[in-house]
């Protein structure tokens, strides 16, 4: 063993810079998943440091309705010290601009948060506004329409003096203005600003902080009673739980990412190897002169190998966590605390573990050839043994084991069996597609070369078949890269999209809600007086369901018997009469009814949640219209295209059964531009200030505000597997570097000048980027394609630029890495060349 570690350090001595540089090609994926790992360890202790602050409380009581007497008793009993708060959407208005936003409301009483701090400025803020009656409002809107403490803000019939800005609320993970922007008012002039109707959405809270009691432990003895009132709970540990799964979501994904990088890596690995194997057959064949075995020869080599993973996998750990320190900032906007810094020695060793094994699976296979290296090579460098060219089962084997771990990544890392393996079975599909694509392209280039084309040109070209040519490796390494930012933008477009055909120049961009009986007509006269139609006006009643074929959904619940989603069981729902399908709906099963003549009423349903309920054509189902029974049966399903502008409806009623029930309207326009909008949204909520009104274009800034924020955190992952497709590529050139200046000095010698041996090798590098950034561009049009069908059901029509600007910025870092790295290449002495 001594013996194989000194052959091995004095042969690895001359190609110390080479392996170096072969391996190095790991350190980026090491890097990424070493920095990651070691931010959601810190993010962990973050979020049990702070687990009450997240939550504000040690329990939050919640309803989509004001208690009942039964659900006040049991608060009344529980005891502690108690907040109340009620949360609901409306219009603001802002007088000194003036203009309107639609915020999120939250009266609450004195007392929230008991942990954590509502940071504001002023300071004081947080606690004066319920004095002076005054009113907080987010740092966002502040900003956006530049407004001080002491400006007014119009809510409902009160006006509020801003005593202050949200800077922070506890346990909200998202900045202001990213979903939405919150105004905080005092608990007791809720009622006065008159927007508590029937048929608002709102919810009603209790917050709990106990000095000896274990909310868990409280919870579970009150459940019979909660389920009862249809009251849903929020304790510190759901808290943590349910931060703990979306970031380990979010970090099982980014690590995924980055485990790509690693992958790369790989492959830059073993294609280096390869080469470097071939370049050293003289000394290998003259090993096994003087005795060595082949399995002395294959160890020499593999310690060379593993001792240079270890390297690059504990230099990648280094610059991980020096990585570590910017996640937090890339992440910014989705962290709920604050995180302190602190090495993860657990993701260390997971960092150099995988990175190694990753290293020396990836070379077993070109290093497996050692063992077939005749001893005749030191006599004929052409000579070539029988058994080299026979199918090695070792590799095999090699191959397997590179799939098993990749598998066996997969899964530890996304926690579920069914997405390991279908991000696995991804994974080994893309790559297959790439390393297809690559073989196609050689073998087409070889049968239809160009003959006609100029001499530098076809020379470049000839280059991406000839011996010890890297096309292959290129267009792995650089196609996946550009794959995964092409895809990115696509997807991020292909969005975009959907929500942006939805404003076209006569479509709806305008939802008014909240709207009562006696305020319909004027406000439709309103939005007329603006010049805007009124494409579509419905009555939305609000309801429960209540039972399914007799059986209540608590009993159904319990027993199991028929699957009921949480949000169904938990909250009201919206529902409609008419005689006329709306537009975007199609009945699949049953028969349409629209009027209402006697015996039992038909009610339609959207195929989807009957499909979740199990419902079939003629159950009978029961709903609790504020307080009054009403059953019918189920006469139909209806598509439902939940993309358009319109309200779209679960349940619908024929006319003649709801029209006396409580109810209010929504009412739907088109805007022609942002000062109509303005202006017609300022009049309906200076003269109804209940009314609520939905922007389609401050919606479509909002999700392209979302998505920007969440690409922009992909696209910092992502760029590790490009810089690794650079290093793989660096690699490749120097890798080569030998052949090319043997090809230079024959080119000078038969009288080409650095002119055209430079022009040769930019066309082919140029072949080289635009060849992997374009099979990159077409697989992730089939990505993109298959997300929009299967995922988000969507029409696919790409958009082709963010394609294109990858294409050209891939090839032309292509150029510039191979010619960087091939620089005095023309400038050796042709003797010196000849004589190695």
């Amino acid at each position: 063993m001594i013996w194989i570690l000194k052959m091995a350090f004095r042969e690895s001595r001359g190609s110390k810079k080479r392996l170096i540089l072969f391996l190095s090609s790991i350190v980026l994926g090491v890097a990424a998943l070493v920095a990651i790992n070691s931010f959601a360890s810190n993010l962990e202790d973050a979020i049990n440091d702070e687990a009450k602050g997240l939550l504000g409380a040690d329990l939050v009581l919640k309803a989509r309705m004001p208690f009942s007497e039964d659900a006040e008793s049991l608060i009344d009993s529980l005891g502690g010290r108690q907040s109340q708060e009620i949360m609901f959407t409306s219009m603001a208005l802002f007088p000194k601009i003036p203009d309107t936003r639609l915020i999120g409301v939250r009266a609450i009483e004195e007392g929230f948060p008991f942990y954590g701090i509502l940071e504001t400025y002023p300071a004081n803020a947080a606690t004066e506004f319920r004095k002076n009656n005054g009113a907080l409002v987010d740092e966002g809107l502040m900003t956006r329409f530049g407004l001080q403490p002491g400006d007014e803000i119009k809510i409902g019939d009160v006006t509020f003096a801003i005593a202050g800005g949200i800077l922070n609320i506890p346990g909200e993970s998202i900045r202001a203005g990213l979903i939405g922007h919150t105004v905080f008012i005092p608990y007791a002039s809720v009622t006065n600003t008159g927007l508590l109707q029937k048929g608002s959405q709102v919810e009603f809270k209790v917050h709990f902080a106990f000095d000896d009691v274990d909310a868990e432990l409280l919870v579970e003895s009150i459940k019979p009673t909660l389920v009862a009132n249809r009251v849903s709970s929020d304790t510190v540990e759901e808290r943590k739980e349910d931060l703990g799964r979306a970031f380990s979501n979010l970090t099982s994904f980014l690590n995924l990412v980055g485990f790509i990088a690693l992958l790369l890596g790989g492959i830059g690995v073993a294609s280096s190897i390869h080469v470097y194997i071939r370049q050293r057959l003289g000394t290998i064949a003259m090993l096994h002169c003087v005795g060595a075995r082949s399995l002395q020869t294959f160890s020499i080599y593999l310690v060379q190998v593993f001792l240079m993973g270890l390297f690059g996998a504990i230099l990648g750990c280094l610059i991980g966590l020096g990585i570590q320190f910017l996640l937090p900032m890339v992440l910014a906007d989705f962290l709920p605390v604050e995180i302190s810094y602190a090495v993860s020695f657990q993701a260390i060793a997971q960092g150099i573990l995988i990175g190694t094994v990753v290293a020396l699976l990836f070379a077993l296979s070109p290093l497996l050839s050692i063992r077939n290296i005749s001893p005749l090579h030191t006599l004929r460098s052409t000579y070539e043994d029988d058994n080299a060219s026979k199918q090695d089962p070792l590799k095999w084997i090699t191959y397997g084991l590179i799939a098993v771990t990749i598998l066996a990544f997969s899964i530890y890392q996304t926690k579920d069996w069914v997405n390991g393996i279908g991000f696995a079975t991804g994974l080994f599909a893309a790559f297959a597609l790439l390393r297809l694509s690559a073989w196609l392209i050689v073998t087409t280039i070889k049968k239809y070369f160009p003959k006609s084309w100029p001499y530098e040109w076809r020379q470049g070209l000839s280059n991406l078949y000839r011996p010890n040519n890297q096309t292959v490796t290129m267009v792995l390494s650089i196609g996946l890269g550009a794959f995964l930012i092409s895809t990115l933008y696509l997807t991020q477009n292909m969005l975009l999209n959907q929500v942006e055909l939805s404003r076209g120049e006569n479509q709806a961009n305008m939802i008014l809600f909240d709207i009562q009986d006696d305020q319909l007509e004027d406000i439709s006269q309103t939005v007329r007086e603006f010049g805007s139609p009124v494409i579509q006006q419905v009555p939305i009643v609000t309801m429960r369901l209540s039972k399914i074929e007799g059986e209540t959904l608590e009993s159904l619940r319990e027993s199991r018997n028929r699957r009921i989603p949480g949000w169904i069981y938990s909250r009201e729902m919206r529902s409609t009469y008419r005689d006329t399908l709306s537009p975007g709906e199609v009945i699949t099963s049953g028969t349409w009814i629209g009027n209402y003549d006697g015996g039992d009423i038909p009610i339609s349903v959207e195929q989807g949640i009957a499909e979740t309920l199990e419902l079939q054509i003629g159950d009978e189902i029961e709903f609790n219209v504020q307080g009054v029974p009403i059953s019918g049966v189920v006469q139909s399903f209806r598509e439902v295209n939940w993309q358009q502008v319109q309200p779209n409806f679960i349940f619908v009623f024929p006319k003649g059964v709801l029209e006396e029930a409580p109810k209010f309207h929504v009412l739907v326009t088109n805007t022609p531009d942002t000062e109509t909008s303005s202006a017609m949204q300022t009049a309906v909520v200076q003269s109804h200030p209940n009314v609520s009104i939905v922007d389609l274009d401050l919606i479509l800034s909002t999700v392209d505000d979302i998505l920007s924020r969440v690409s922009y955190v992909i696209r910092f992952m992502a760029l590790f597997s490009i810089i690794t497709g650079l290093i793989v590529l660096t690699g490749a050139v120097m890798t080569s570097r030998f052949q090319r200046i043997r090809e230079s000095v024959l080119l000078k010698t038969i009288g080409a000048s650095r002119r055209q041996v430079l022009k040769i090798m930019v066309i082919e590098y140029l072949f080289l980027g635009v060849i992997s950034a374009t099979v990159g561009l077409i697989l992730s049009l089939l990505a993109t394609w298959i997300l929009a069908y299967f995922v988000f059901e969507v029409a696919y029509v790409p958009n082709l630029i963010p394609g294109i600007v990858t294409l050209v910025v891939v090839a032309l870092l292509t150029v510039l890495t191979g010619l960087v790295n091939s620089r005095g290449v023309y400038d050796r002495p042709a003797l010196e060349v000849l004589r190695e």
